[in-house]
C-alpha cells in the first residue's frame, strides 16, 4: 500500500496547532486589565505617563527639591533695572525680576498647579455626576429641566465663564478652583447622561429588572459603575485644561496672591516686562504648563481608546 506524501504534508498541516489570535489573548480579561496591557503597547501612553509621574513627583516632593521657600528672595540685591542674572552655581536657572531662585519657583509653582487642577476637577466631577445621575435615572422632566442647565452653561465660552465667576468671588486661589469647576460640571453631566442612557437599554438591565430589583438598585448597582469609564477618562484629559485655565487666571490677576508668588501664571504676567532682558523667565513656566498640559492630553487620550473596544486590533 503506498502513501501519497502530499496527503500527509496536508493533513500534518492540519492537525498541527492553530495560528496565534492576538485577539484572544483579551478573552475573557477584565476591560481594565486589558486597557492596562494595551496603554503598555502604545507609546504615546507612555511618554504621557512619564511626563505626568515627573509632574506628580516634582509637585508632592517640591519642599525636598526646591532650595528656597516659594516667598525667598536670595538674590533680590543682585537685581538692576536692566539686568538679570542668568544661571549660575547658586541659582541653575536664574533668578526673576524680584530676586527669586526661578527653578524654586518652578518646582513650587508645579505644587501650586497641580491642587488647583486637582481640586477643581473633582468639583467639577462631583457637580456633573450629581447632574448626570438625575437627568440619566430619573429622565422625563426632571431630563429636561436638569439639561437646559446645563445647556444653558455650555453657551458661554469656558475661559469667560471662568473669568465671570472668579471676578465675581474674589481674587484667591479659591475662585480659581471654583471657577474651573464650574466651567467643567455640564461637560461630566452631558457625558454621565449620555453614558447611562446608552447602558440603560442593554440586556442585563432588563434582566435585572425582570428579577424585580427596584430602580434605584439597578441604577446603583448595575448601570452608574458601567457607566463611569468614559467619565474616568475624561477626568484625565480635563486635568490638562484645568492647568491651562488655572494659569489664564493667574496671569489675568485672578488668582489672588502676591506678584512673588511661585505660580505658574503669575509667573508669565511678572515676566512680561521683562521680555526683552530675560526671555527665559516667560520661556520655562510656558513650557512647563505646555508640557504639563501635553502630558495629561497623551495618557488620556491613550486611556480613552484603551477602553474603546471599536479601536481595538484585531
Amino acid at each position: 500500500m503506498t502513501t501519497d506524501p502530499t496527503a500527509q504534508t496536508i493533513v500534518g498541516a492540519t492537525a498541527g496547532p492553530p495560528d496565534h489570535d492576538p485577539a484572544g489573548d483579551d478573552a475573557g480579561a477584565s476591560i481594565w486589565r486589558v486597557a492596562a496591557r494595551r496603554l503598555r503597547r502604545n507609546p504615546g501612553a507612555i511618554i504621557g505617563a512619564v511626563i505626568v509621574l515627573v509632574f506628580l513627583a516634582v509637585a508632592l516632593l517640591a519642599p525636598v527639591l526646591a532650595q528656597y521657600d516659594p516667598q525667598a528672595l536670595p538674590g533680590r540685591t543682585e537685581i538692576r533695572p536692566t539686568f538679570i542674572p542668568g544661571p549660575s552655581d547658586a541659582y541653575p536657572l536664574g533668578l526673576d525680576r524680584y530676586g527669586g531662585d526661578l527653578l524654586s519657583k518652578l518646582i513650587w509653582g508645579a505644587r501650586a498647579s497641580l491642587l488647583i487642577g486637582v481640586l477643581s476637577t473633582l468639583l467639577g466631577l462631583a457637580g456633573g455626576a450629581l447632574l448626570g445621575l438625575l437627568a440619566g435615572a430619573f429622565g422625563g422632566w426632571v431630563d429636561t429641566v436638569t439639561m437646559r442647565l446645563v445647556d444653558l452653561m455650555l453657551s458661554v465660552p469656558s475661559l469667560l465663564l471662568a473669568v465671570s465667576i472668579a471676578a465675581v468671588i474674589g481674587q484667591s486661589p479659591n475662585a480659581v478652583v471654583i471657577a474651573i469647576g464650574v466651567v467643567q460640571v455640564p461637560i461630566f453631566a452631558r457625558l454621565l447622561r449620555g453614558s447611562m442612557l446608552a447602558q440603560r437599554d442593554q440586556d442585563y438591565v432588563l434582566a435585572a429588572t425582570s428579577l424585580g430589583l427596584s430602580r434605584r438598585t439597578v441604577v446603583m448597582s448595575h448601570i452608574v459603575p458601567n457607566s463611569v469609564g468614559p467619565v474616568i477618562v475624561q477626568a484625565t484629559l480635563m486635568l490638562a485644561t484645568a492647568v491651562i485655565e488655572a494659569a489664564a487666571l493667574s496671569f489675568l490677576g485672578l488668582g489672588g496672591g502676591s506678584p512673588i508668588t511661585a505660580e505658574w501664571g503669575r509667573m508669565l504676567t511678572a515676566a512680561q516686562n521683562e521680555l526683552e532682558v530675560a526671555p527665559r523667565l516667560a520661556l520655562w513656566p510656558g513650557a512647563c504648563i505646555a508640557i504639563t498640559a501635553l502630558g495629561f492630553t497623551l495618557f488620556g487620550e491613550a486611556l480613552r481608546e484603551a477602553l474603546d473596544p471599536k479601536t481595538r486590533k484585531r
